[in-house]
């Protein structure tokens, strides 16, 4: 008879369970290394080292686990550890060995508690997550990301590392520098997740990244974990290049959201930069300066085409001489900011004017700044980088949605058009899929909101990590997604979308000690068939509607043509 596989619920419970019978032997050790250090104060520097170890660990996976008074009381004792170990042997106070026994004493008692504790029902986790069935058909792809994770403590970090493994990552844990060492120079992972602190050095971890730059000459992608929040180690994490710094116990979501900001390797395109200038001359030689810095630039000597320019070309920036003939600088920018959509468009005056009066006058009708003629060629182009990036990130902002990434529905819309318009050009096949959460609104009453935005969050990710960068994926409404799946046949579409429909169904979302899972119905339309982009989003839409009424949980294809 085979027994069902413990769920992740249960095996956190085990891992909770393990640490507390732990937890006597733990203080046991720390109370040994007290004794040494009372001994000897001035030769027993390494067991304050050792006990200062012991209560960094006690801190980080009591939080971990949910042990926040136990937690408190280590890090407590590991702060205070820390002082006696900075301090000269000489100007140690006197009292110290009674502060260090009262907090072992005070850990002592938390250990009793904690021993005696139901850890079924003590102590739930708080925070929605969600993982995985073991006997989901979604493997993860030997070209999913490849991340190392490189921390001392596997109680801490296993829950985290199966929740990273569902969002598509491969997960290579590492107990220590040495093994961790050896695997990068014989495979690159695509990331790491590094410890600062391990038995060899206070910043042993963040030491390991900077030898490694040493060695093989290359940066890696890193951030760090830990549960250090003092400026050494967040100085070592800097000078090592890690981009970000997270606080056991972390997010996964929050650090699945920062690796992928670090493995995003595609090129940013370059700044469209719009430069109106009556003379070609001038325009031509700052044209230069800036395209040698690799930005687009387009010229245009005629401010009268000015709407016309912007439709077209879709500029980042307008840098613009402030005296030309037909309107001078000022007039052109206010006519630009007649436009709504271009209200926000930045405008730079490349302009020799010094008079203040006439710069305020350009600064009302919005424009955002002067950069003075003749120009030094670093400015101009640190100056226009710098306000081409802010606009790039004010349009991300306007066209993504805030929770999960995805393509807003204005922005879902219009891309619908686009696409429709480039397969009719290129005579290609569109996909439009209209997807529904099924019984979306039972689950945010049930578990909560939080719990539901985890549900959204996770089919986001699904389907960023499974389709193509062709692809595109919209949050239409509340729990309502739309995709665009280019030059697919029918056969294919279906076939895929119910791929992602059936991994879908297998992962486990938890809310506290609950556990649920959420399914998902689809329509699907295509070109040819609908010719409007109005035709297919509405035939999807009617193909959903029959999913539903057929049960949820499938998939339908439109039969519609016109």
């Amino acid at each position: 008879m085979s027994m069902s596989k413990p769920t992740l619920q249960e095996k956190i419970a085990r891992l909770r369970a393990s640490f507390v019978n732990q937890l006597p032997a733990r203080l046991e050790e720390a109370q040994e290394q007290m004794k040494l250090l009372k001994s000897d104060p001035e030769m027993n520097r390494v067991s304050a080292v050792e006990l200062h170890r012991a209560f960094h660990s006690l801190k980080g996976t009591g939080k971990s686990f949910g042990f926040i008074d136990l937690a408190k009381i280590a890090e407590q004792a590991e702060s205070y550890t820390q002082q006696l170990i900075d301090l000269p042997v000489n100007r140690t106070p006197s009292g110290w060995p009674d502060t260090l026994e009262d907090l072992l004493h005070q850990l002592a008692s938390q250990v009793q508690i904690l021993a005696y504790a139901d850890l079924q029902n003590g102590h739930p986790q708080d925070a929605p997550f969600f993982d995985v069935e073991k006997t989901s058909s979604m493997q993860i792809s030997s070209d999913s990301p490849l991340i190392y994770l490189c921390d001392d403590e596997p109680e801490q970090v296993d829950h985290l590392a199966n929740q990273l493994r569902c969002f598509g990552y491969q997960i290579e844990h590492f107990n220590d520098t040495q093994s961790f060492h050896k695997a990068v120079i014989n495979k690159r992972p695509d990331a790491v997740i590094m410890d600062v602190y391990f038995p060899q050095g206070r910043t042993a971890g963040t030491d390991e990244l900077a030898s490694l730059k040493e060695v093989t000459g290359q940066q890696l992608p890193s951030i760090v974990l830990s549960g250090r929040d003092d400026f050494e180690a967040r100085l070592s994490a800097v000078r090592a290049g890690c981009a970000a710094y997270f606080l056991k116990p972390a997010k996964p979501l929050e650090l699945a959201a920062v690796l992928d900001d670090l493995m995003n390797d595609k090129p940013d395109e370059p700044y469209r930069i719009l430069l109106v200038d009556d003379e070609p001359d001038v325009a031509e030689y700052h044209s230069l300066i800036l395209e040698e810095a690799g930005m687009l630039v387009y010229q245009t000597h005629k401010p009268e085409v000015i709407l016309e320019t912007l439709r077209t070309f879709n500029p980042d920036l307008v840098l613009a001489d402030m005296y030309m003939p037909v309107c001078d600088g000022v007039e052109m920018a206010a006519i630009i900011r007649q436009v709504p959509e271009y209200v926000g468009l930045p405008i730079v005056f490349l302009s020799s004017e010094t008079n203040r009066k006439k710069q305020f006058k350009a600064m009302q009708v919005g424009v955002e700044g002067f950069i003075t003629k003749p120009v030094i060629p670093e400015e101009l182009v640190a100056s226009v980088a710098l306000r081409a990036e802010r606009m790039r990130t004010l349009r991300s902002l306007m066209a993504r949605d805030s929770l999960t990434g995805l393509y807003n529905h204005t922005t879902t819309t219009e891309m619908m058009n686009t696409a429709l318009a480039h397969a009719m050009r290129q005579e290609e096949t569109l996909a439009v899929v209209m997807i529904d959460l099924d019984k979306f609104k039972a689950v945010n009453d049930t578990y909560g909101h939080m719990a539901g935005d985890q549900v959204i969050v996770a089919l986001a990710r699904l389907f960023k990590h499974r389709l193509r960068n062709t692809d595109v994926i919209g949050r239409y409404g509340g729990e309502e997604f739309a995709l665009l799946l280019k030059n697919l046949t029918p056969e294919k579409a279906k076939g895929l979308v119910n791929e992602l429909r059936e991994d879908f169904s297998k992962i486990i979302f938890n809310a506290g000690n609950k556990q649920f899972k959420v399914t998902f119905s689809a329509g699907i339309s295509f070109y040819p068939g609908c010719s409007r982009s109005e035709d297919l989003r509405m035939a999807a839409d009617a193909a959903l509607y029959k999913a539903k009424e057929q049960g949820r949980n499938q998939v339908v294809v439109s039969k519609e043509k016109t």
